[in-house]
Order: structure tokens, then C-alpha cells, then sequence
């Protein structure tokens, strides 16, 4: 009745307009708007930025013209430090952000001046972003019904104008419900669908985030430190779900964290930001194995790489002679991985001797011996294979599988004197019957072989394009 008092109303031309103008700005016109957006984007859902700089009107660069390229279906992580700009650069995907200058694409499609809305993206936020008001189950549908055919205005005007489009929009609305179910099914929460957001625990909105994003079938997910309100076990449990999720859908997922567990565990690829910078990008493993430079090795890994000063002091075609502490060691060059010995030695030939460099290791490839089991390991003729430092153990931590020793090393004003990166206290993991206590002097062995090479000017690690 309602609506035939409302078309027997609407007789002019002018009233006809005017209700076109309110269509497009209320989103009645837009489902179809988004299905051509999702066709084109859904035949290639990569993301690639090219160039992309984001200033404030402040000044404050937050995103210095970066270029990173997430492959379709592609789980890819952005970490760094608080302030690196790696949400910055995930607003910008999602259209929350407009870049200052530079080229964002999803798809085969630039999509700098397209509404986040036409984008066909889901963004599940660290604080979940659930409406209070609604059921879990009105929060998961909630974004369907509006994109098939919004509220009942919304769809009795259609009906009226554009009969087969709503008969079409109707048909997608009836499954809704389909979809919901199916989702909280997979998500463990069908129990849920009937409680307010205040009567579920962290993890639990978590799942109804993650839900909500899911049931639209975006082209791509996109994630802002989802899982830091969470407790530890309940992000360990969530991770697994994470990669589950990544791979029944296969869709491509970016992912933004300051936790570089989450980054190592999650991703396919990962791309370690720092002040608006993106200054490496790889898989994990290379990353963690080979490190652009000090920042990266040191952010990257469950243990800080720990760096020594050190300083060569000659050099031949066999050999060179670096000096570690109070100590002169003889290396051979068959002893060091391939590519930092080729890295290593071009670098040296520029420099002046003795030439200051940057040792790190892994905790792993350190063990720890007392001087005694050092002089027994040159005495059988493998001196030219292992460096050592020395100090004292300041801290032991037990944790049930193993122990990180922690050492306060030695100083040695000739060596850390050339560089304020060298680390005062190292750590090495041990069995967790480690016999020591704090205080007691030791030694802290590496074979050269584990060893990374870094410039102590530019911190870049001299082997990471040979090695």
C-alpha cells in the first residue's frame, strides 16, 4: 500500500531526477558498480604499489615512495616497528588513505581515486570494529544486505524503477542466510549467532571479524595487527586458523604486524619496513638467513642477531686476520660461506687496514666453553674455523626446552670504540641443563662459517646479494 501511494506520488519529471541523485548517493545503484569492479578485479587480485608517498599535512612523511608487489593469493606481511608506516600503507590500500603521490592497484585496475567500497576488499581491524548493538549473526550479514539491496527504501524504490534488478538482488539476498551459516560453520562460532559482541571473549570477536570479512568474498583481505588484543595462546590458535583460511580460500591476504613471530609463521613473503621504508623483502627464511642490514637482523628472529666490532688487519689469498677483543684470529677464506668470503674480500681491498668491521651470529650458532676448551679446539688444528669472545654470563633464562644464556662481553676500547652498533651483552641458546651461573667468566665460540659480514658505516650486510 505504502508503495503504491509512493509511485502514484512520483509523476514529474523533476521528482523522477532528483530520486535518480538520491539512488547514486545512498549506494541504491552502486551493487552494480561493485559486480563490474569484482569481475575486473577478480580475474588477477594481486596489489602493487608503485612509487607511493604519503605526506601529512603536518610534514610527517609517513610512506617514502615505496614499490611492494603482493602476487595473487599471495599471503604477504608488512612488519616493522610502531610508526614504520606499514598501516599507513595498508589504509592506502584499502582507500581509507589517499596517497600524497604514486600508483595503487588491485588487480589490473589503479584504483587511487576509487571508493573503498568499489574496491572489493574486507579489512578486519585490531580492535574488531563489531557493531555492539547487533548479533553476531546481523554483524556477519550486515554488509551482504547492504550490497544486495540495502534497507527496505533502498528496495522498495528499486522495485518500482528497475523491477529486474531487484528480482536479481532478491535472488542474491535469499542466500545470505546460506552464506552466514556456512561461514560460521568454518569459523567454529554457529554457536554464537544469536549473542551481542560484549557477551563473546577476545578470540571469539575475533572469529566474527574475521567472519563478517570473509562471507563478502572479497578479492582481497587485508588485516591491521588483528590478533595483538589477544593472549598468547589465543594468537598461536589463531595463527593456525590464519594460514587454514588462507589456504581453503586462496585469496590474497596482506597482513600488517609489529610481531615478528607472526610474520615468520604467517607469511609467504615478508617486507621489513622502517620510517616509511620498505628495505627488504623475501621469504621468510632468506630473510631471516640473509638480512639487508644491521636494522633487519637485529628486528628479525625470535633472538636479536648479535654483532661484535671487529677489525681486519691483513690479509692474502689463503687467510686474513681479524681482531675480536683482545684477540687475533687467522681465518682461512676456504672457512667462510662462499659468498661473504667473495663479498668480504672486495670490500677489504677498498678500505685502509686494519678496516673496522661488523660481525653478527644467531644465538643458535653460538656455544658456550670455557678458555681451557678453546685452547684444545686450535690445538687440533681448527683455529682457522672458529672466533671467540669473551665475558661474563649475566642472565640465564630457562624456558623448558632450552636456556638463552645471556653474556656481558668483555670491552675492548680498540675495537667497539669504532662503532656505537656493537652489542654490550650477546645471547646464546643452551640445553636447558646448561651448568652456569651468573657471573661466571666463559667464552662464546662461532664458527666463521655462520658468520654475517656487515659495513660498519652503511650497516648494509656485505654478502646479502652473493650469498
Amino acid at each position: 500500500m505504502a508503495l503504491s501511494r509512493l509511485s502514484s506520488w512520483i509523476t514529474d519529471e523533476t521528482c523522477r531526477r532528483f530520486l535518480q541523485v538520491y539512488f547514486v548517493a545512498t549506494g541504491i545503484n552502486n551493487t552494480d558498480s561493485i559486480q563490474r569492479n569484482s569481475s575486473s578485479i577478480a580475474t588477477m587480485a594481486g596489489v602493487s604499489l608503485e612509487q607511493v608517498y604519503k605526506q601529512f599535512p603536518d610534514g610527517n612523511v609517513a610512506v617514502d615512495h615505496v614499490d611492494l608487489v603482493a602476487e595473487d593469493q599471495e599471503f604477504l606481511v608488512l612488519v616493522g616497528p610502531s610508526g614504520c608506516g606499514k598501516s599507513s600503507t595498508l589504509r592506502m590500500i584499502a582507500g581509507l588513505d589517499w596517497p600524497t603521490s604514486g600508483e595503487i592497484r588491485i588487480g589490473d585496475r589503479v584504483v587511487n581515486d576509487v571508493a573503498p567500497k568499489d574496491r572489493d576488499i574486507a579489512m578486519v581491524f585490531q580492535n574488531y570494529a563489531l557493531y555492539p548493538h547487533m548479533s553476531v549473526y546481523k554483524n556477519m550479514a550486515f554488509g551482504l544486505l547492504l550490497r544486495y539491496g540495502g534497507g527496505v527504501l533502498s528496495r522498495g524504490l528499486r522495485c518500482i524503477f528497475k523491477p529486474r534488478k531487484s528480482a536479481e538482488l532478491n535472488q542474491l539476498r535469499s542466500g545470505v542466510d546460506h552464506q552466514v551459516r556456512q561461514t560460521a560453520d568454518r569459523l567454529a562460532i554457529s554457536h554464537l549467532l544469536d549473542r551481542k559482541p560484549y557477551q563473546l571473549s577476545g578470540g571469539e570477536r575475533q572469529r566474527v571479524a574475521l567472519g563478517r570479512a570473509i562471507v563478502r568474498d572479497p578479492a582481497v583481505f587485508l588485516f591491521d595487527e588483528p590478533l595483538s588484543n589477544l593472549d598468547a595462546k589465543l594468537r598461536q590458535q589463531m595463527r593456525v586458523e590464519l594460514k587454514r583460511l588462507h589456504s581453503d580460500l586462496g585469496v590474497t591476504m596482506i597482513y600488517v604486524t609489529h610481531d615478528q613471530v607472526e610474520a615468520m609463521t604467517l607469511g609467504d613473503r615478508i617486507a621489513v619496513m622502517r620510517e616509511g621504508s620498505v628495505l627488504q623483502i623475501g621469504r621468510p627464511l632468506d630473510v631471516y638467513q640473509r638480512p639487508a642490514n644491521l636494522f633487519v637482523a637485529k628486528f628479525i628472529g625470535n633472538t636479536p642477531t648479535n654483532v661484535v666490532a671487529a677489525a681486519i688487519e691483513s690479509f692474502d689469498d689463503e687467510t686474513f686476520s681479524v681482531i675480536v677483543g683482545a684477540k687475533r684470529f687467522e681465518v682461512r677464506w676456504s672457512h667462510v660461506n662462499a659468498g661473504a668470503a667473495k663479498a668480504l674480500g672486495q670490500w677489504v681491498k677498498t678500505k685502509v687496514l686494519p678496516a673496522s668491521v661488523m660481525m653478527g651470529f644467531r644465538s643458535e650458532h653460538g656455544s658456550l666453553g670455557f678458555e681451557s676448551q678453546v685452547d684444545q679446539k686450535r690445538a687440533s688444528g681448527i683455529e682457522n674455523s672458529m672466533i671467540s669472545v669473551t665475558g661474563a654470563v649475566s642472565l640465564i633464562d630457562r624456558l623448558g626446552n632450552e636456556a638463552l644464556v645471556e653474556i656481558r662481553l668483555d670491552e675492548d676500547p680498540a675495537t667497539t670504540q669504532n662503532s656505537q652498533q656493537s652489542d654490550s651483552h650477546i645471547t646464546v641458546r643452551s640445553s636447558i641443563d646448561l651448568a652456569a651461573a651468573v657471573g661466571q667468566p666463559t667464552a662464546v665460540n662461532v664458527t666463521t662459517e655462520s658468520l654475517m659480514w656487515f659495513d660498519p658505516e652503511t650497516g648494509e650486510n656485505l654478502a646479502r646479494d652473493l650469498s
